[in-house]
C-alpha cells in the first residue's frame, strides 16, 4: 500500500477520549504563501498558512480548519517550515496541529467535462506525504500547480479513483452555485460526473440551507457541510460545521462523516441563505436581480434579456423532486444556542443508508460579525480581545455582556440574529445580501 494512506495513519491515542463539540470551517483559500508568492489570485495576501491557523485557533475558535490550497508546491514549503521550525506538528489521526486547532490538507480543483460548465471539487489527505504525492500526480496534468483552483486535463472520475487510492476524501464544492457548483452548472444529477460510493459529502454552498438542500433525493445519502470558502481571514467561520468527536484530526473527521463510534455532525452552521452572493437570478443585461417570483424564468422580466445568471434557489426549485419543507429537516435560528464545548448532546449520522427523507441534524442560522453594519477592524478588534471568539460571540454570551463592550445597537441586533428575527435583503450575482437598515 503506497505511503501516506488512511490505514498508514498511526493509531489514534483519542479512541478511549470522551467525545465533545469541535466547529470545523473545512474550505478556507491561500492567498499568498510567506515568500509572497500568489496561490489563490482573487484571496487576501494576509492570508497564508501560518495567519490561517493563528486566526481559527486564537481569534475564531475553530479546532479543525481545511486549508484547500495545500497542493501548492509553494505553500507546501511554508508547511514544512512550520513543521522545522517545532511551530507546527503532524497529528496522530492526520492533520497539522497549531495549539488548540488542526488543519486538514485539502485541494480545491476544477474539472470540465462534455455537456456542461467546469465545476469545483475537494479534495482531502491525510498526511503531509500524501499530498505531496498527490501534487506530483497532478502537477503534469495542468498548467500551474502553483495556484489554487486550478483546472486538471482530465475527469472527474480519473481524479477520484486516484484520490481515493491514497486515502483521501472528496467532496463537491458548492454545489448549487451557477459558477463551478457540479449541479449548478454541469449537470443535473451527481451520477453524470462521479461514482456515488466514492463521494464523502456534498457542500452546500453560502446561498443554500439544508431545507433547501433536502428537497433533492439524490442527495439523501450524503452528509451535508456548511463551509466558509474564505478569501481572507476575518471570513473563517462564517460558514462552519458542529462536529462531535474525540479531537480534531482526519482519522476523527472521517468517522464524523460516517456516523461511526459516536461522532457524528450535530449541527451545520451556516448563513441565513438570503446573505450568499448567488441566493436569486441575475440579469446580465440590466445588472439587477430578477426578484424570487421569477427565479425560473427563461427570460428577464425586466427587458427580456436571455442572459441570465441562475440563482441558487431557481436553480433547485429546477431540480428539487420534493417539495418545500418536505422531509424531516430542522432549520433554525441561533437562539437555540449552542452547547457548551465539553460533551454536548448530539445527533450523528447513521452509517447505514438512510430512509428517505433522511433526518438531518439541525441547520443553525448564523449571521457573522462583519454583516453587521458599523462592525470594522476596530470594533472587530475590540470584541474579540474583551469577549473571547467570535463563536461565543455570536452564539453564546449574554446579551448584556456583549452590549458592555459593543453597545447596546449591536447587542439587540445580534440577539435579533439569534432569534431569526433580522430583516435582510437577498444576494445576487455575486454580490453578498445584507441586513436592512434601521433594525
Amino acid at each position: 500500500m503506497e505511503r501516506g494512506t488512511a490505514a498508514d495513519i498511526a493509531p489514534n491515542p483519542s479512541a478511549g477520549q470522551p467525545l465533545r463539540s469541535i466547529f470545523a470551517d473545512l474550505h478556507v483559500h491561500i492567498g499568498r504563501t510567506s515568500r509572497d508568492e500568489p496561490v489563490k489570485i482573487s484571496a487576501s495576501r494576509s492570508l497564508t498558512f501560518r495567519s490561517i491557523a493563528h486566526e481559527a485557533s486564537e481569534r475564531k475558535g475553530v479546532g479543525l480548519v481545511g486549508v484547500i490550497d495545500c497542493h501548492s508546491p509553494a505553500v507546501q514549503r511554508d508547511i514544512q517550515d512550520c513543521l522545522d521550525s517545532g511551530e507546527m506538528e503532524e497529528a496522530e489521526g492526520g492533520g497539522i496541529r497549531y495549539r488548540d486547532t488542526v488543519i486538514l490538507l485539502g485541494c480545491e480543483l476544477e474539472v470540465m467535462e462534455p455537456g456542461g460548465g467546469p465545476y469545483h471539487l475537494l479534495a482531502y489527505l491525510p498526511t503531509f506525504e500524501a499530498m505531496q504525492g498527490w501534487t506530483a500526480w497532478m502537477a503534469p496534468r495542468m498548467k500551474n500547480v502553483n495556484l489554487s483552483s486550478q483546472r486538471l486535463r482530465t475527469t472527474a472520475r480519473e481524479v477520484q479513483t486516484e484520490l481515493l487510492a491514497r486515502g483521501g476524501k472528496l467532496v463537491p464544492a458548492h454545489i448549487f452555485t451557477p459558477h463551478r457548483g457540479l449541479l449548478g452548472c454541469s449537470a443535473d444529477r451527481l451520477s453524470d460526473r462521479l461514482e456515488l460510493e466514492g463521494i464523502a459529502a456534498v457542500e452546500l454552498g453560502l446561498s443554500a440551507d439544508t431545507a433547501m438542500a433536502s428537497r433533492l433525493s439524490q442527495l439523501d445519502r450524503y452528509p451535508f457541510l456548511t463551509n466558509s470558502d474564505a478569501h481572507s481571514t476575518g471570513m473563517i467561520g462564517r460558514e462552519c460545521n458542529e462536529l462531535v468527536m474525540a479531537e480534531p484530526t482526519f482519522e476523527e473527521w472521517v468517522l464524523a462523516l460516517e456516523g461511526r463510534d459516536g461522532r457524528g455532525i450535530a449541527a451545520n452552521i451556516g448563513l441565513h441563505p438570503k446573505l450568499g452572493k448567488y441566493h436569486t437570478t441575475y440579469c446580465a443585461s440590466c445588472k439587477q436581480a430578477v426578484g424570487e417570483e421569477a427565479d425560473t424564468e427563461a427570460v428577464c422580466p425586466r427587458c427580456g434579456s436571455q442572459r441570465l445568471v441562475r440563482g441558487v434557489a431557481g436553480r433547485i426549485e429546477q431540480l428539487a423532486d420534493r417539495g418545500a419543507g418536505e422531509g424531516d429537516v430542522s432549520v433554525v435560528s441561533p437562539s437555540a444556542q449552542l452547547p457548551p464545548s465539553a460533551n454536548p448532546p448530539h445527533s450523528p449520522q447513521q452509517s447505514h443508508p438512510p430512509k428517505h427523507p433522511p433526518k438531518r441534524p439541525p441547520y443553525r442560522q448564523q449571521v457573522p460579525l462583519k454583516f453587521f453594519p458599523g462592525v470594522g477592524p476596530k470594533l472587530l478588534d475590540r470584541l474579540l480581545a474583551g469577549l473571547g471568539t467570535e463563536m461565543d460571540i455570536l452564539h453564546r454570551l449574554p446579551i448584556e455582556a456583549i452590549a458592555a463592550v459593543a453597545g447596546e445597537k449591536l447587542a439587540k441586533q445580534i440577539l435579533a440574529a439569534r432569534e431569526g428575527k433580522l430583516e435582510l435583503e437577498s444576494g445576487s450575482g455575486g454580490t453578498y445580501g445584507r441586513i436592512r437598515g434601521d433594525q
